[in-house]
């Protein structure tokens, strides 16, 4: 494990921000959640980060959910930069580098943190050639958000910013892994109902460490379908991370655990590398890539 000048995590809702607020337990719902939010950003500026992703389909045995046949397992490589006037838009390439089957599949994620603005998304699929164009969630049935990389989290999963767009209640104060947290729900306003599966979410967030510890997701009749774990939390430069979170989907009965295996910060990111022709000229993308690489030691 690596780790230079702090931390950068995908799920904005697993950074927290505890150390730096002593009067959290007078926030409001939407206070906690903005400051998990901003912390996010701050640490995802000029991010580099390697990280491991695999999925299966799970089970319980002995009261434990583990994997029910042998993982499919990928590696991964990713840049972000934060855009705009207070740094809180994002842009980010996640290039695939395992299995040698996938290497060269892309993504490329333009997040705005203005309400109503559609964040935007591009595939690259290395054995067509071509660069995809995902449209933003949707909440009609036969629907899905895009996937990422074929796990169970998905683009609507890894979105930070817009929290004008729902309301928050604080449900209750309860404890979660031994820790003491508040039990938030997020409801969506009706014009972000629209573009999104997820009638609710209720979030675990840890009263000391501002790091949500569990996510729950419910569809448009009430039912559960999915739910968020962290583990590992770890503090780094007076931020808490969960540096392993696992997506159940709990319709499928199937996990992804995206784990940070090396993460890196303020680095010189040009950018058009932030841009598709990434995605489809390989000899520039292992150009730019093998500059950021040669910084991660400086």
């Amino acid at each position: 494990m690596i780790i230079r000048k702090g931390i950068v995590c995908l799920t904005a809702m697993f950074l927290g921000a505890g150390a730096f607020y002593s009067d959290a337990q007078e926030l409001s719902g939407r206070e906690i959640m903005q400051l998990v939010d901003d912390t996010s950003r701050r640490s995802n500026d000029s991010s580099f980060n390697r990280m491991q992703l695999s999925s299966c389909k799970f089970g319980v045995t002995d009261g434990r959910i583990t994997c029910a046949e042998r993982p499919r397992v990928k590696s991964l490589e990713s840049v972000s930069k934060n855009y705009g006037a207070e740094l809180k838009d994002t842009k980010s390439v996640t290039i695939t580098l395992e299995p040698a089957a996938e290497r060269g599949i892309g993504m490329l994620s333009y997040g705005y943190d203005e309400a109503g603005r559609d964040n935007e998304t591009w595939l690259y699929l290395s054995t067509l050639g071509r660069v995809k164009r995902i449209a933003s969630g949707d909440s009609d049935e036969e629907t899905e958000p895009a996937s990422l990389f074929g796990s169970e989290f998905t683009t609507e999963d890894t979105d930070t910013g817009k929290l004008e767009e729902y309301s928050f209640n604080v449900l209750e104060e309860t404890t979660t892994s031994g820790r003491e947290v508040w039990k938030i729900e997020m409801i969506p306003s009706e014009e972000r109902a629209r573009k999104t599966r997820y009638s609710r979410q209720v979030h675990y967030v840890d009263k000391e460490r501002f790091v949500t510890l569990r996510s729950e997701m419910y569809d448009r009749y009430d039912k559960e379908i999915k739910r968020l774990m962290a583990a590992r939390v770890e503090l780094v430069n007076n931020i808490w991370m969960s540096r392993s979170l696992t997506m159940m989907n709990l319709v499928t009965n199937r996990l992804s655990n995206m784990a940070f295996v090396e993460i890196y910060t303020d680095l010189a990111i040009e950018d058009e590398f932030l841009t598709q022709r990434t995605l489809t000229d390989a000899a520039y993308r292992e150009t730019e890539l093998e500059k950021l690489r040669a910084q991660l030691n400086q």
